[in-house]
């Protein structure tokens, strides 16, 4: 077994080491998100945790970690006697994004039930976490399917398993912690909410600081062991600290004046709901305690919310999280305890004495960048006279009008791509439809299948015992249909048809609407602009919506309009993320007033561009953009020529018909 890299040996990250030791301390926190780019310790220092956490007693025997001091009345492997107990090490799950909900959640023992007949629950990963920690790596592309059962679990304490003819109810309470990169895709937000804290991590700029973590690095992979060894003391005394903390925390006071703090803090950042609140105060309690205090003080109350509230704050899904600390310390010393639990504090930094040490409080500066400081950025166009950025008639970009709810768009026909919640297809998960006979390896065995295939040649292969006499033969494929996520292809006509600032406004505000669509609904997106004399690609294809809507909040407007151009720029993105990834369908969604200007021919040029994507089957929709008293029609004769559809900006809107599906017309043979 490898040796993990020391908690304490983790250089720097001070909020992730102080996240994760006050749920050491006090697993009612509610877990950890670890928000963060790639290669900075996320998954190190999560890892490290487990070594830190104090051994568990269980009864014996038991598979489900039953307390021994008071056991589950409802465990599967009870009534249990009194008397046989033991201790163990406090378990990390690993819960890979790719398992299957056998694996989470626990499932028939298929092997007993066919040679036995006799029914045996074999328990899952959330069996395996309860009273420990459950870590998803990568969170944020975790299927919906298991991310619906962790979202159970963590709400009533308890997984409930109703499949095979198994009803298994046991204990799952468990300590989550996730770490994403959000380059890669934002958070649902009801697991985000099931979050407690919440850090964001990033790589150091300081050149001596990066050195020692290179150095640590090196010396941990050339003698795994014996770097160990050198960290033992610091390791055992924040252990013997996390122990001392969980003795002293049901001595902690939390006054009436720390609750008015948290309370008007969470009302000030217009938090949904009262979870935050719940969180904020266990999190300033586990600080005092962490701190060796039995008050909680406003510094506590300060540092809970940097912790509990950036990710639950009502915000866009394309606003990074944060908080305004000015308006934070405004808050916390308004509503000051009477008690001297809060207000009065000149000094807002953390007592040295108190929770600082491995993983202690991070100094104020060290905290994310707040709303106050990004609100005090000029946008662009803003402050002063635009400066446009070249290219004859541009115009300095149009700021998006706000967004609204879509009616949705899908692709026809049954795909077979990646898990996402936009268009109809065959997946591993999801509901059962039917069954089939295996192609190639048994994934999914549809067990009634199963056994009335074999149920009629019992007494033909001589069957004598309790068990069923199955082949190969006999085996059936569970057929399963769920949603798949989609490429959705922009090709936006940024020309000077569309550049009266108000107009551009309203498409960018659409745009970024479809934007947020894609984004809850977890596709790939890719955005192709055209204007002047080419077509560029202003994103290629991507799991980061935010990054197409921050490449179309600088988008300019101004010259030509090569639609051609547009459309086989789009065309050749397909082309190559189809080689890239085959089993994942595309929409293209042309957002376009249908004009073409530019070169000789440039309606028919666009049209003979048009009929590409019709000739492939592939699917795509036409936001016409067209205003005035004098229409053309120019858009719907494009989407014709696309063999798709056109929708005005009007009627892309969902507001007045709730839950209109409007599927895009492509060509139906590619069903």
């Amino acid at each position: 077994m490898s040796t993990p890299f020391p908690f304490t040996a983790v250089v720097g990250q001070d909020d992730l080491r102080l996240a994760l030791l006050l749920n050491a301390v006090s697993p009612a926190v509610g877990g950890v998100l670890v928000r963060g780019e790639k290669g900075t310790a996320k998954s190190t220092a999560v890892r490290a945790l487990s070594a830190l956490m104090p051994e568990v007693d269980v009864v014996s025997g038991c598979r489900f970690s039953c307390d021994p001091h008071s056991p589950d009345p409802g465990c599967p492997d009870g009534p249990h006697e009194p008397g046989a107990s033991g201790s163990r090490p406090a378990r990390m799950v690993e819960l890979p994004v790719g398992a299957s909900e056998d694996r989470l959640v626990g499932a028939l023992d298929i092997e007993r039930a066919l040679a036995e007949g006799v029914k045996a629950f074999e328990p899952g990963l959330l069996a395996d976490a309860h009273r420990g920690i459950l870590y998803v790596d990568e969170v944020n592309l975790l299927h919906d399917h298991l991310v619906d059962l962790l979202l159970d679990a963590a709400a009533m304490g308890a997984s409930y398993v109703e499949r095979e003819g198994v009803s298994v109810r046991h204990a799952s309470k468990f300590l989550l912690v996730g770490t994403m990169n959000p380059e890669e895709g934002e958070l649902r937000p009801q697991l985000l909410d099931r979050f407690g804290l919440t850090v964001e991590v990033s790589a150091s700029r300081e050149p001596d600081q990066r050195v020692e973590v290179v150095r640590r690095r090196l010396a941990h992979d050339d003698d795994p062991a014996g770097f160990a060894a050198r960290w033992a003391d610091e390791e055992a005394a924040v252990r013997a600290r996390i122990v001392a903390a969980r003795e002293l925390l049901p001595s902690v006071r939390l006054g009436d004046g720390a609750l008015r703090q948290i309370a008007a803090t969470c009302a000030a950042f217009e938090v949904d709901g009262m979870r935050a609140d719940i969180v904020m105060a266990r999190t300033a309690t586990a600080l005092a305690a962490w701190a060796g205090r039995t008050d909680v003080l406003a510094e506590d109350v300060r540092q809970a919310a940097l912790l509990a509230l950036p990710h639950r704050r009502r915000r866009n899904p394309f606003d990074a999280p944060g908080l305004d600390e000015d308006k934070l310390d405004e808050t916390l010393e308004e509503f000051g305890g009477p008690d001297g639990d809060g207000g009065g504090d000149d000094d807002p930094d953390p007592d040295p004495d108190g929770p600082g040490g491995p993983g202690g409080q991070p100094e104020p500066d060290d905290a994310p960048l707040g709303d106050g400081d990004a609100a005090a950025r000029p946008e662009a166009g803003e402050g002063g006279e635009p400066q446009p950025s070249g290219g004859a008639g541009e115009q300095s970009p149009a700021r998006a009008a706000e967004p609204f709810r879509t009616k949705v768009l899908s692709v026809p026909g049954l795909g077979e791509g990646a898990a996402g919640r936009r268009s109809r297809a065959r997946t591993e998960h999801g509901r059962t439809t039917g069954a089939r006979r295996p192609q190639g390896a048994l994934t999914k065995l549809h067990l009634a299948a199963t056994v009335q295939a074999a149920a009629p040649h019992q007494r033909a292969r001589g069957r004598s015992g309790p068990g069923l006499v199955v082949r190969r033969d006999d085996l059936r494929q569970a057929a399963r249909e769920g949603r798949e996520g989609n490429l959705v292809l922009f090709v936006v006509d940024a020309s000077g048809s569309m550049a009266a600032r108000q107009r551009m406004s309203a498409v960018k505000g659409a745009v970024l609407s479809l934007l947020l669509d894609a984004y809850q609904r977890r596709d790939k997106v890719g955005l192709v602009t055209f204007r002047g004399s080419a077509a560029d690609v202003a994103l290629p294809p991507t799991s980061s919506v935010d990054a197409a809507a921050a490449r179309l909040e600088s988008l300019p407007t101004g010259g030509r309009t090569p639609l051609a151009a547009g459309l086989l720029r789009a065309h050749e993105v397909l082309r190559v993320e189809r080689l890239r990834d085959p089993a994942r369908r595309a929409l293209v969604v042309v957002v376009t007033d249908g004009r073409a200007t530019g070169g000789p021919e440039p309606v028919a040029l666009a049209g003979r561009a048009a009929r590409l994507f019709a000739a492939e089957g592939v699917a795509s929709v036409v936001v016409d953009c067209e205003s005035g008293p004098v229409r053309l029609g120019l858009a719907g004769r494009l989407a014709g020529e696309l063999g798709g559809t056109a929708v005005t900006l009007d009627e892309l809107r969902a507001d007045s018909i709730a839950g209109l599906v409007k599927d895009v017309q492509g060509n139906r043979r590619a069903a």
